[in-house]
C-alpha cells in the first residue's frame, strides 16, 4: 500500500520507512512532486499534524499521514513545543535551535524534557491520531553525530548516551516517533 508522508525531510522519511516495513511504500512530498509550503499555524502538535495531512489528502486524494514533533522542556514552560523546528527563527536551522535552547536553559537546574510526536493518518478519508512520548533530560553540550534536531543534547531516561549517539536501529526501539509509528503500524496491520 502506498502512503504519502507529508514531509520533505528525507531523514524522517528514512526513519519512518524503516519503522513501517515492507508492506507499505512510503513516499515523501518531494517524491510526488508536491512543493507547496504547508503553513503550520496550529497551536498544538495535533493541530499541525492534521493541517499537514488534510492539505496533502485534499491535494492528492491518496492515503497519507503527517507528524508533528515537539521538544517540551519543563523549565521553559514546555518550550520550544510546536515551534521546535523554528525555535531560533524561520530559517529552521537545527544548530541555531539547539544553541538558543541551551542558552535559555542555562539558569535552570531542572533539565527535564520530553519529545512528543503526534501522527495524523488519513486512510480512505477517515482521520486517525497516534501519539508517542520519550522522557529524558537536556545536557549542556552536543554529543553524537547521528540523528537530527535536538538529538545531540537529549539523553532518554534510563540511558547514559544521547539520541545522537545511538544508531538508527537502537533509536527506533525507544524514540517518540517510533512509539507513535508503532501504534500507527499496529493499527494498519490490524486492518488486514
Amino acid at each position: 500500500m502506498e502512503l504519502i508522508f507529508a514531509s520533505h525531510n528525507e531523514n524522517k522519511v528514512t526513519e519512518i520507512a524503516a519503522l513501517i516495513g515492507n508492506n507499505y511504500q512510503v513516499k515523501s512530498l518531494s517524491a510526488i512532486g508536491f512543493n507547496t509550503e504547508i503553513e503550520e499555524n496550529g497551536s498544538t502538535l495535533t493541530e499541525n499534524a492534521l493541517i499537514k495531512a488534510r492539505t496533502i489528502y485534499q491535494a492528492t486524494h491518496k492515503n497519507c499521514f503527517a507528524d508533528d514533533t515537539g521538544l517540551l522542556v519543563a523549565a521553559l514552560n514546555n518550550e520550544p513545543g510546536v515551534y521546535s523546528a523554528r525555535y531560533a527563527g524561520l530559517q529552521k536551522n537545527a544548530n541555531d535551535n539547539v544553541d538558543l535552547l541551551l542558552k535559555n536553559l542555562t539558569p535552570f537546574e531542572n533539565k527535564n524534557a520530553n519529545f512528543n510526536t503526534v501522527i495524523a493518518l488519513i486512510l480512505n478519508g477517515q482521520e486517525y491520531l497516534f501519539e508517542g512520548n520519550l522522557h529524558g533530560k537536556i545536557i549542556p553540550n552536543k554529543i553524537g553525530t547521528n540523528g537530527f534536531g535536538y538529538d545531540p543534547i537529549f539523553i532518554p531516561n534510563g540511558y547514559d548516551i544521547t539520541l545522537a549517539q545511538m544508531d538508527l536501529q537502537e533509536k527506533n526501539k525507544i524514540s517518540h516517533r517510533a512509539l507513535a509509528f508503532k501504534k500507527m503500524t499496529d493499527f494498519l496491520h490490524n486492518l488486514k
